[in-house]
């Protein structure tokens, strides 16, 4: 399956979980900010991806519920959470989490691309 058949997938999924038009779903859409997902949406967007793609997501490894403890310091990221964040969301601008290392932000950072991204690599493992 070519990315842009994931996309145009992912992008249904994405419209049908959260009511949003597609013409909003846009590759770099974030899933909170541009498109309203709230927490519980993140589990709903699960089930509907695995349905649509035939594959099963562990908990927690599309969309970690929280970070592990060994990578924050006084809800901070420290180095190593930092550089899990880049190799989980290679795709996504984390200019903002790099200045403040907030790690409330993460939540935020999750976009459309980054689905897509997962999804591909997951599909490749598979194949």
């Amino acid at each position: 399956m070519s990315r842009d058949e994931i996309y145009k997938k992912v992008q249904g999924v994405l419209v049908d979980a959260l009511g949003v038009d597609e013409d909003e779903v846009t590759p770099t859409a974030t899933l909170r900010g541009d498109l309203g997902a709230e927490s519980i949406d993140f589990l709903d967007i699960v089930f509907r991806l695995e349905k649509a793609f035939g594959i099963k997501i562990p908990r927690g490894e599309l969309f970690p519920e929280q970070m592990d403890p060994a990578f924050v310091q006084d809800g901070k990221l420290n180095d190593a959470g930092l550089a899990e964040v880049r190799r989980r969301m290679p795709e996504t601008n984390l200019a903002e989490l790099e200045r403040t290392r907030d790690v409330n932000l993460i939540a935020n950072l999750f976009s459309v691309q980054d689905i897509v991204s997962y999804l591909e690599k997951k599909m490749t493992a598979a194949a």
